[in-house]
């Protein structure tokens, strides 16, 4: 049986805070063998700029994939997407209707603190650990139930630092997976977490038993800022999800899923 193996979670220096060239990205997932390969920008947004390309950019950063995709066609497969932060009112209609094939939606922020950098660590000692806990999957259900983005990134980014809740991650995290499975978007598994402190994939396993156990689809991403990275962590993530049952994963083209084994 063809396995196809996907990467869909990458980024360029377009965001400020990657390292190498677009070719170089797309070299390094070849050597891999990796067949479907995603560059997934982070979207433009009126907040936060420092960390995203311009609105003035997306142009040139889709046209710079697709030429790539071009280029590469008889080698690999390249896919184009955003990576959207989901911050209410900062989600601007240029990026959720942009031609691309997925859009990727992520909560990197709460109440505007972006808890997942360091800069901003010590936000966490001034706050109860429970409470940014609850705050984070209702976001992201809320991310969910607005129904514009085709994935769900790295699920449980909030573990990042390892400030871990008292109660059980499955409780306060499973009226977002209720609503994950209503929005029919599959959870990629996320090699950035092996990377961090948590030294953990995204989902957790115990998280992604969940996820299969409500039927929700994956799919994969290594989050990569650097050429080092593309791929990270895929060889663990294969493991977790076939260890929990999972044989398939999902794709978009032009935002039409996909099903690929894996």
């Amino acid at each position: 049986m063809k396995t196809t193996r996907i990467d869909l979670h990458n980024h360029t220096t377009r965001c400020h805070h990657a390292e190498g060239t677009i070719d170089e990205y797309i070299q390094r997932a070849i050597e891999l063998g990796i067949d479907i390969y995603g560059f997934s920008e982070h979207a433009p947004m009126d907040f936060d700029p420092h960390y995203r390309l311009k609105f003035e950019e997306m142009k040139g950063y889709e046209q710079e994939v697709l030429a790539a995709k071009q280029s590469y066609q008889e080698q690999i497969d390249i896919r184009l997407g955003y990576e959207v932060d989901y911050l209410e009112g900062h989600i601007d209609r240029r990026v959720l209707e942009a031609p691309v094939d997925y859009l990727i939606g992520s909560v990197h922020f709460l109440d505007k603190w972006s808890f997942d950098n360091p800069e901003f660590i010590g936000e966490w000692k001034s706050r109860n650990i429970d409470e940014i806990w609850r705050a984070y999957f209702e976001a992201i259900e809320a991310m969910a139930k607005y129904g514009k983005f085709n994935i769900v990134g790295h699920f449980d980014l909030i573990k990042v630092f390892k400030f871990l809740p008292s109660k059980d991650i499955r409780l306060l995290a499973k009226e977002a997976l209720r609503a994950i499975k209503k929005s029919g978007m599959p959870l990629e598994i996320n090699g950035a977490g092996l990377r961090k402190p948590i030294r953990e994939l995204y989902p957790s396993q115990p998280l992604l038993e969940e996820a299969y156990a409500y039927g929700i689809p994956i799919t994969f991403g290594s989050d990569a800022h650097s050429i080092s990275q593309v791929g990270f962590g895929y060889s663990e993530a294969i493991a977790l999800a076939k260890g929990v049952g999972y044989t398939q994963a999902v794709t978009f083209k032009q935002k039409e899923r996909q099903l690929m084994t894996f």
